[in-house]
């Protein structure tokens, strides 16, 4: 029979439930029950399906990566960058998304560091939620999420996994970590080395590996959060008076760069209209 329903997991939810060191003063709890239980609401939905400038560099520069490695040869060709920066309508987005996207496309030319790669995935970044991976033990099921950026194998058949990031985003192990939970199960008889590339830096982080044990953690903390998560999902849908008790606000100076602040009354940064 098949199953209606299963708790999920993924980095993204992770990430809403426990900031990175150093970075606990941006994070809200609230914010994640807009994005999580109040997020068909039409406000909350126009707020949240706008990307915002970080959002949009990210998702062009993945697709930039992805139109290079269609046709290699490209990557050779003078015009290489106008061609791709054409295919990807870059004139059609604010100036300063166009300069930081060109600027990528240069640097990924001049350092194409998938060419020559065994690549088994390369996303383009706009396919929406991935595939679950089904995790069925004796106590639990969930779905994991990894929304993975690029799998290629290492000549000794090892699986490598690439994640791209842009801007000044820091290297998140976690993030890692739950890829190579996930290669575990799409790739059961290889192993697996995830690491993270930022493609306007040039910057490389070393390669993370997991022992058995590790990933069995590393899951458990998953089914955690995903069974908290959904605890206070229910309590909102029987309650949704207890919104702010469920989810509370830290409102601060991350209000300001929130893209939810116009509607949330905790805002200290309210949007002037």
């Amino acid at each position: 029979m098949a199953r209606i329903w299963l708790p999920f997991a993924s980095y993204n939810l992770w990430l809403q439930f426990s900031p990175a060191v150093g970075k606990e003063r941006w994070h809200c709890d609230m914010k994640r029950g807009f994005a999580r239980a109040r997020k068909r609401e039409p406000q909350v939905k126009e707020l949240l399906d706008k990307d915002n400038i970080p959002q949009r560099i990210g998702i062009l520069a993945q697709q930039g990566v992805y139109e290079f490695h269609q046709d290699p040869l490209i990557l050779y060709q003078k015009e290489a960058v106008e061609q791709v920066a054409e295919i990807l309508q870059l004139s059609k987005e604010p100036v300063v998304v166009q300069q930081r996207v060109i600027s990528i496309l240069e640097n990924y030319q001049a350092n194409p560091i998938l060419l020559g790669k065994n690549i088994i995935k390369l996303s383009r970044g706009d396919e929406g939620f991935p595939k679950p991976i089904s995790i069925v033990k004796d106590s639990y099921e969930i779905n994991l999420f990894a929304a993975i950026d690029c799998i290629f194998t290492e000549e000794d058949g090892r699986v490598h996994i690439l994640d791209f990031k842009t801007g000044k985003s820091d290297f998140d192990r976690r993030q890692g970590y739950v890829y190579l939970l996930a290669a575990s199960y799409l790739h059961p008889k290889q192993q697996a080395v995830a690491s993270f590339y930022n493609l306007e830096t040039g910057k490389c982080s070393e390669c993370l590996s997991a022992t058995s044990a590790q990933l069995n953690a590393i899951e458990r903390k998953l089914v955690s959060i995903a069974q908290q998560h959904q605890q206070q999902l229910t309590r909102y849908r029987q309650n949704s008076a207890d919104f702010k008790k469920i989810f509370p606000p830290n409102p601060g100076i991350a209000c300001q760069y929130c893209s939810l602040n116009s509607i949330c009354e905790f805002s200290v940064h309210k949007v002037s209209t």
